[in-house]
């Protein structure tokens, strides 16, 4: 491939929609041209707005409002008929809503003592094996999953143990649900401390420090063997870990990137190729990202145990949208390259990435 302008893939800003109160996430809706806003009116309450894309404009079909600012939200919980949305409050509320009729949640749980920060949800949409299950992170400084199921009572409970100092979560994602059994959760929390849960064995696998604030992890798939990991932090630098070889006492190989100056606070893997991912960045700045294989993925350690060899990462193309931190990103599971994004410039863009196919 040559490497000319022609080739490179291009982030072209189709529809954008200036929103009149503070945008904390957005997400396309499966299977459906519409998409969600969810954040805080000036009086302090939450809004959900479902919009949906017609050409070259978005039309606001319903707009909902909260007793509580909403902060983030996930699908990945319910089946693609029922296309529930489940969303984390400034209240530790955990709500499950019908977008058909969503006056009263399905399911609604007082989850934390303080603002949930972040959510991710498996095991429906037909992404992963196991129960559908969701994932909250909050300020309080636990984690904890949820069966939509099982009333009031989370299914496991990440916490400080006693003594340790609680930490703000910041960022939780699913992984390895590539069985009935096997599942993780990955958190990362203020202080730099990125954990690993192991759903399975109820313990923690594995845990490193990046020395800044952990904004967002994720995995490049949710269902399959770990992979990939990439976590971003803020100074604008992030990591992306092997997770295919876990050595005894190094852990998963890594590579970094400083990607900027400032804080990054989103990355999104391309759902249809998990080796290109996307960044949003606190300069307004989107960058895309692929990831390359090195020649061989482990190798033997002096004493033969194996290790993993991380790889190396190019910048495919980068734009800047605002002068406001994007701090919400979305891929549409359907179409490829469809993207969503948020800014705290109370704007919500459309882009579609062209030439992905050719990277």
């Amino acid at each position: 491939m040559s490497s000319g302008g022609t080739e490179r893939p291009q982030l072209v800003a189709h529809v954008q929609q200036a929103l009149s109160y503070t945008l904390f996430d957005c997400k396309w809706v499966p299977r459906s041209a519409r998409l969600l806003c969810l954040g805080s009116a000036a009086r302090g309450t939450g809004l959900l707005q479902l919009y949906e894309l017609r050409g070259g404009r978005l039309a606001l079909l319903r707009e909902i409002e909260k007793a509580k600012p909403i902060k983030c939200g996930t699908f990945g919980a319910t089946s693609l008929q029922q296309r529930y949305l489940a969303t984390g409050d400034f209240g530790g509320n955990l709500n499950i809503w019908n977008l058909e009729a969503p006056e009263i949640p399905v399911y609604s749980v007082k989850g934390h003592k303080e603002i949930i920060n972040s959510i991710d949800g498996v095991g429906g949409l037909g992404i992963g094996e196991g129960a559908p299950e969701i994932v909250t992170g909050s300020r309080d400084g636990t984690v904890k999953v949820w069966d939509p199921r099982q009333k009031d009572t989370p299914v496991a409970n990440m916490e400080p143990v006693q003594g340790e100092s609680k930490r703000d979560c910041w960022t939780v994602a699913f992984g390895n649900a590539y069985n009935q059994e096997e599942r993780v959760v990955c958190a990362g929390y203020d202080n730099g401390d990125i954990k690993l849960f192991d759903l399975k064995t109820m313990s923690l696998r594995w845990e490193t420090n990046i020395k800044n604030g952990v904004c967002s992890v994720e995995f490049d798939r949710k269902d399959v063997n770990m992979n990939k990991l990439v976590a971003t932090s803020l100074e604008g630098k992030f990591h992306v870990f092997d997770m295919r070889t876990q050595h005894p006492t190094k852990g998963f190989a890594s590579v970094s990137e400083k990607a900027q100056k400032s804080t990054i606070w989103q990355v999104r893997h391309l759902p249809q190729n998990r080796d290109i991912f996307m960044t949003s960045g606190g300069a307004g700045s989107l960058h895309l990202w692929k990831y390359e294989y090195p020649a061989q993925r482990s190798k033997k350690d002096s004493e033969g145990a194996e290790m993993g060899v991380a790889g190396s990462v190019s910048l495919l193309q980068n734009v800047t949208l605002s002068t406001q931190p994007i701090s919400s990103l979305d891929w549409s599971p359907d179409k490829k390259g469809l993207c969503v994004c948020g800014a705290f410039d109370q704007t919500v863009r459309v882009l579609i990435v062209t030439k992905l196919n050719k990277v």
